[in-house]
């Protein structure tokens, strides 16, 4: 019972958000669904944690630079993830090692909720991403993350690059737009209970 009184409330909330920005919401989910992210988490919050962290992403990113060069969707880019995920894994462990560490590091593929987050000229909404996930040690740390389709953290940022991929409504939503700054934030609280409610929140 009190899980239904709890969830009457919640579901009524969702139900007001989305009457009032659902086209907004809709367009943000389809940005979700069209790209694909590297997400890294490092061991601790030290500085030497988090400077090994750095030396990790530079790593996995060079690797794959000509795994990715070739892929032109995000279901080829979560398949070459897929097929080289020991790789990725064996690039990073190596890159610890080499640092004179010997942290354990789980490399993945997953579906993923981020808050809404900023990256040079461009917002991504909040929202379930596909992302490269690489947990270093504990993976208690700040994490660092950016976008690897379009290939964005690939090379130099490019608003031209993620415009290829997405249409004009969802790259119209994606560029500084102070307007808009109210409505990611109610996307955000729509798009954590929804994750929350599908076991894919925080």
């Amino acid at each position: 019972m009190r899980k239904i009184k709890i969830f009457i409330p919640i579901f009524v909330i969702l139900l007001l958000i989305a009457a009032y920005t659902a086209p907004f919401i809709k367009t943000s989910e389809q940005i979700s669904d069209d790209v694909f992210r590297l997400h890294i988490l490092a061991n601790s919050d030290e500085e030497y944690d988090q400077a090994l962290k750095l030396k990790v992403r530079d790593a996995v990113l060079e690797k794959g630079r000509d795994i990715f060069i070739n892929c032109s969707s995000l279901d080829e880019i979560i398949e070459a993830c897929k097929d080289n995920i020991g790789l990725f894994e064996d690039t990073a462990e190596r890159c610890v090692a080499e640092n004179g560490f010997d942290y354990p590091v789980k490399a993945y593929v997953d579906e993923e909720f981020f808050n809404t987050r900023e990256y040079e000229k461009i917002t991504l909404p909040s929202g379930v991403y596909n992302a490269l996930k690489i947990e270093i040690g504990q993976a208690k740390g700040h994490n660092w993350w950016c976008v690897m389709f379009p290939a964005i953290c690939l090379s130099a940022v490019c608003e031209d690059e993620i415009n290829e991929v997405l249409d004009e409504k969802e790259s119209a939503l994606i560029s500084k737009n102070q307007k808009y700054e109210i409505r990611f934030k109610i996307v955000e609280i729509y798009e954590r209970i929804k994750a929350s409610l599908s076991g894919k929140g925080e």
